[in-house]
This record gives structure tokens, C-alpha cells and sequence, in this order.
């Protein structure tokens, strides 16, 4: 599905072709996050937790990233994308990054948008070529500080309560 999203889309150079196919390769390092509709798989985005793994496109080591986000074409324009950009949003703040990290092929317009629209901003120091001819864009979305509620001291979580 994601290779068919990415032919469908701004297309997509022979090298990077396994690597868009290689879903069980990128969920033992990352998280795979998936968006389905009863079996029907309608997208899919490798959750990049922090710099340091195979498929980490950043060394800051305050921002997760995302890669890969792919919609299946016959499933666009339903939210499919942006449900899935927010859930990497939310698990960003519950793993304390300050920045989400996402770079982009410059023609891949639909996605652009949905960064843009959740208020991602451009960030050309981030910008880089994986392969001669294919230039990727940087965009950064800064997060809010936000702690995760922990128990109360000598016992179970209380209602209402957080320390």
C-alpha cells in the first residue's frame, strides 16, 4: 500500500523502492502506525521515536520524526493522512520530544499541505539529498511541554489527582 500511495503520488525513485516495501524492517525499529477500516488497510507512517535509529533522517536529540506517511489513493481525501500526523503528534508529547521532524519531497503538494496546515514550518537547514537529484525539505512542528501524570507515592493513581 505505501508503494502504491507513493506511485500514485509524486512517484518514487528505484532505490527507495524496498524500502518503502520493507514495513517489517521498519516496525522492529520504530513504531508502524496504521489506519484501517475493518481489514481494509486505508494508510500507514513509521513513528520515529528519536535520532539513533535505522530510520532516524535528524541527530536532534530532542525531536521525534516521522517517515513514510502514505494514504491509499482510492482513501484520499477522507483525513486519512492527517489522523495519522496526529497521532505521531501525541505520541511525540508523551515521549517528551520538543520537535516532530518530518522532511518531504518538494512535489509531494498533498502532504505538504496537511504539515503546513497542523502548522509544521519549513526548515531549510534541514533540507538534504538522500540520492543525487532527490532533495527532501525539512519541516518542524515545536511541541508543547507537557508531563505525564505519574501515581501518587505508596500506591495506585488517584482519580483526579497528579503529582
Amino acid at each position: 500500500m505505501t508503494l502504491r500511495a507513493y506511485l500514485a503520488g509524486a512517484g518514487v525513485s528505484e532505490p527507495y523502492r524496498p524500502r518503502l516495501l520493507d514495513v517489517a524492517g521498519r516496525a522492529r525499529a520504530c513504531a508502524v502506525l496504521l489506519a484501517a477500516e475493518g481489514t481494509t488497510l486505508l494508510g500507514t507512517v513509521t513513528y520515529v521515536p528519536g535520532p539513533g535509529t535505522p530510520e532516524s533522517e535528524f541527530a536532534d536529540a530532542d525531536a521525534a520524526g516521522m517517515r513514510m506517511l502514505a494514504v491509499d489513493p482510492a482513501a484520499r481525501g477522507r483525513g486519512i493522512g492527517r489522523a495519522l500526523v496526529r497521532a505521531c503528534i501525541a505520541r511525540a508529547i508523551h515521549d517528551g520530544r520538543r520537535r516532530l521532524v518530518i522532511h518531504v519531497r518538494p512535489e509531494m503538494e498533498p502532504a505538504r499541505r496537511i504539515y503546513e496546515a497542523l502548522r509544521f514550518r519549513r526548515e531549510p537547514q534541514r533540507d538534504f539529498e538522500p540520492l543525487p537529484g532527490v532533495g527532501l525539505w525539512g519541516y518542524v512542528l515545536d511541541l508543547p511541554a507537557v508531563s505525564v501524570p505519574r501515581a501518587p507515592r505508596g500506591g495506585s493513581p488517584t482519580a483526579g489527582r497528579h503529582t
